[in-house]
């Protein structure tokens, strides 16, 4: 207990009070601050998707010696079979093999993403039950799974491209709003041009032409998206170029790089850290909408997208379309209620007492 008391005053006084004063607006936000430990604990779970849903065990032991399957592979003939394959856990045969003289651990939830279950009582897509929580789609893959999965690959990408877009987006609205004159007038003709391409129509053609990816669609993605955030760090640098800090700044003879990411940049991230999580939004929102018009994962990708279509395919099977619907809308509500807390706290109205 004294430990905690000696660190609870180090730690206030390593906070600024803007920055005490934002956390606590931020906090203030109940339902932004609730949203985002929901969010973060769903996240962090699906992180640790293998060792929920897989059809493999977590740990083997067999003749007293420890296997990791999820790590590593092990063929059959490990645990005593014929086959120099790798070893199928869930045959009956290497079941038994195991069983023999051995032990194993199973995940929560006994299928991967890609796990076909061939024991369904009734024909694929079959209802929720105590094998498949949420049902099977039409291939007898469990819904448990993919949501898991598809979940956490939406969030990975649609963070991935919300900081590199963002990156871009900071860098071209700085240097047009710093140096303006030709510089901005050039940019702007520029994203007036490029943002007035019609990006569907061109993500369409090129997933005809190549096979889509994972990295394929953030780089095809990226080549718009970073144009979110030009236009708000554009007029926020535009504004303090001729305050009077940044003006003596230029009079001593500080170097303009210097001047944009010490003096101007932290008045512009205000702005922008407030759109990241709706930018951050409407990056899976687009990843989704791909994947349901058959454009964007590969095939037997775990995805939401591709888990909606199934459910407008599919409507004798009602539990896939309400199980992608839920967990889309969560997921996006829980970004724009964090989105609004971000807004508060860095609101400058709320820092006055």
């Amino acid at each position: 207990m004294p430990s905690l008391l000696w660190f609870w005053p180090f730690r206030k006084k390593t906070m600024s009070p803007i920055a005490e004063r934002r956390l606590s607006n931020f906090r203030a936000n109940r339902r932004g601050y609730i949203s985002f430990w929901i969010f973060i604990i769903l996240f962090v779970i699906s992180l640790f998707a293998e060792l929920i849903a897989n059809d493999k065990p977590i740990l083997v032991r067999y003749e007293n010696e420890i296997y990791f399957p999820i790590i590593k592979s092990y063929s059959e003939v490990t645990f005593g079979g014929d086959f120099e394959t790798e070893a199928d856990y869930r045959d009956p045969y290497v079941l038994d093999l195991i069983q023999s003289k051995g032990w194993m651990i199973w995940p929560l939830i006994p299928y991967s993403y890609k796990t076909i279950n061939y024991e369904l009582p009734q024909p694929a897509p079959s209802p929720p039950s105590k094998e498949n929580w949420l049902g099977t789609d039409d291939q007898g893959r469990d819904v448990l799974a993919r949501v898991i999965y598809g979940f956490r690959i939406s969030v990975v990408f649609g963070l991935t491209l919300t900081l590199i877009s963002s990156i871009i987006g900071i860098a071209a609205g700085a240097i047009q709003g710093f140096f303006g004159g030709w510089i901005d007038l050039s940019f702007q003709r520029f994203i007036e041009i490029w943002s007035g391409l019609p990006q569907l129509f061109l993500f369409i053609i090129l997933a005809a032409i190549i096979e889509p990816s994972f990295w394929l669609i953030l780089g095809l993605m990226l080549l718009f998206q970073w144009m979110s955030l030009v236009g708000v760090v554009r007029a926020e640098f535009l504004r303090v170029r001729n305050f009077d800090y940044i003006r003596a700044a230029r009079a001593l003879g500080v170097r303009d790089s210097v001047i944009i990411v010490r003096h101007a940049l932290p008045n512009a991230m205000v702005s922008a850290l407030t759109f990241l999580p709706f930018i951050l939004n409407g990056s899976i929102t687009t990843l989704t909408a791909l994947d349901f018009l058959g454009f964007g994962l590969p095939v037997g990708s775990p995805s939401l997208g591709e888990l909606l279509q199934q459910g407008k395919s599919n409507l004798q099977a009602p539990w896939l379309g309400f199980t992608a619907f839920l967990v889309v809308g969560i997921m996006l509500s829980l970004l724009i209620f964090m989105g609004e807390a971000i807004r508060d706290a860095f609101d400058p109205r709320k820092l006055i007492n």
